[in-house]
C-alpha cells in the first residue's frame, strides 16, 4: 500500500464509559507510531472525516453515514457484537469488518464470577442485614460441584468456562459448532442442545451474539425448562431474552433469580419491574469495562492494522468477512 491509510474512530466512541475514544488513540499510537489515526467527537466531525477514511473503528454507523464514506474498506468494531452495524451494506460493498472479540473476556468472566458468588454465598442475603443492622448467621452454598451452562462458548464463554473450572464447577455448553475439545468444558452441544444445557444447570449464562436465530432464545418455553433453583446469567444482549416473560418467571418463582448486565431497552427504564424483584442483580451494562481495554483493543487493531497495509485481509484477527 502505497499511502498511508487514515483511520477515523467514530464519534459513537467519544467519552464511552467503557474506554475514551483518546485512550484508545493513545494506546493505537504507542504501539504503532506510524498509524494515523484521528478521533471523531461529534456527529459532524464524523460526517467531515468519514468520507476520506480508509478504516472506521466503531461499533455502530448509521447506514447513510456509510453511504457517504466512499474510501472505507475497513471496519475494526470495538465490541464483539456487531449488531448494530449495517451488515449487508458492508458485505455488499466487500468492506472488511473485524471484531474485538475477546477484549472484554477477562472483565466479564470476573464480574460472572461475582453474580456466581452473590448467588451462591448469598451475599444479598449480607448486604440486606448489614442495611438493618442485623447480625444474623445464615448459610451460604458452594460452587463446587454445580453445573454451569453456557449458551455461546466464544472468548468470553471460553474464559468463564475455565473460571468456572477453577473452582470445581461442571461445565456444560452450547456452541455452533460443538466439534471443540476444552479441558474447562465438560460437554458441548450444539444449538438444539439448548434444551438439555438448561436441564442440566444450576446456573445458565447467555454469551451469545444477538443474530436472527437468538433473538428470544430464552422465552416462556426456555424458562419453563429449567430448574426451580436456577439463575440466569445475561452478558450477551438483552434482546436475547424475552424480557417480560422472565419478568413473570421470576415473580412467579419459576426460576430462583436472575443477574442482568443488558437489557432489552438501555438505560434500563425507571418503571421496569425488574428494578423491584429482590431475586434480581442489576448492572448497568458495564460488564465489560476495564482499565486495560484500551491497550487490548489498540493490540487487536494494531496487529490487523499490519495485515491491512500488507495486502494480507487474511491474516486480520476476528474477521467476520
Amino acid at each position: 500500500m502505497d499511502e498511508t491509510p487514515r483511520a477515523v474512530v467514530h464519534h459513537s466512541a467519544y467519552g464511552t464509559h467503557w474506554m475514551s475514544a483518546a485512550e484508545l488513540r493513545a494506546a493505537i499510537v504507542e504501539a504503532n507510531p506510524d498509524v494515523d489515526v484521528v478521533v471523531s467527537r461529534t456527529a459532524t466531525e464524523t460526517a467531515e472525516l468519514l468520507p476520506d477514511a480508509d478504516i472506521a473503528l466503531t461499533s455502530y454507523l448509521e447506514p447513510s453515514t456509510l453511504e457517504r464514506a466512499t474510501s472505507l474498506r475497513w471496519v475494526q468494531a470495538l465490541s464483539a457484537g456487531v449488531d448494530q452495524l449495517p451488515l449487508e451494506q458492508l458485505r455488499e460493498r466487500e468492506i472488511v469488518l473485524t471484531n474485538a472479540a475477546g477484549v472484554h473476556a477477562q472483565p466479564i468472566a470476573e464480574q460472572v464470577l461475582g453474580y456466581l458468588l452473590a448467588f451462591e454465598r448469598r451475599l444479598d442475603t449480607a448486604f440486606e442485614r448489614k442495611e438493618r443492622g442485623v447480625w444474623e448467621r445464615f448459610t451460604g452454598g458452594e460452587l463446587a460441584g454445580k453445573t454451569l451452562g453456557i449458551v455461546g462458548l466464544g472468548a468470553i464463554g471460553t474464559r468463564v468456562a475455565e473460571i468456572a473450572a477453577a473452582v470445581g464447577m461442571d461445565v456444560v455448553a452450547t456452541k455452533r459448532d460443538p466439534d471443540v475439545d476444552l479441558d474447562a468444558v465438560d460437554r458441548v452441544y450444539g444449538p438444539d442442545g439448548l434444551t438439555d444445557v438448561l436441564l442440566e444447570s444450576k446456573y445458565v449464562l447467555l454469551a451469545c451474539p444477538l443474530t436472527d436465530e437468538t433473538e428470544g432464545l430464552i422465552g416462556r418455553e426456555e424458562l419453563g425448562v429449567m430448574n426451580d433453583d436456577a439463575v440466569l446469567i445475561n452478558v450477551a444482549r438483552g434482546p436475547v431474552v424475552d424480557e417480560d416473560a422472565l419478568v413473570e418467571a421470576l415473580q412467579q418463582r419459576a426460576i430462583r433469580g436472575a443477574a442482568l448486565d443488558v437489557f432489552e431497552t438501555e438505560p434500563l427504564p425507571a418503571d421496569s419491574t425488574l428494578w423491584e424483584l429482590s431475586n434480581v442483580i442489576v448492572t448497568p451494562h458495564n460488564a465489560g469495562s476495564s482499565p486495560m481495554l484500551a491497550r487490548r483493543t489498540a493490540d487487536v487493531f494494531c496487529e490487523n492494522y499490519d495485515a491491512f497495509v500488507d495486502g494480507a485481509p487474511g491474516r486480520m484477527r476476528n474477521r467476520l468477512f
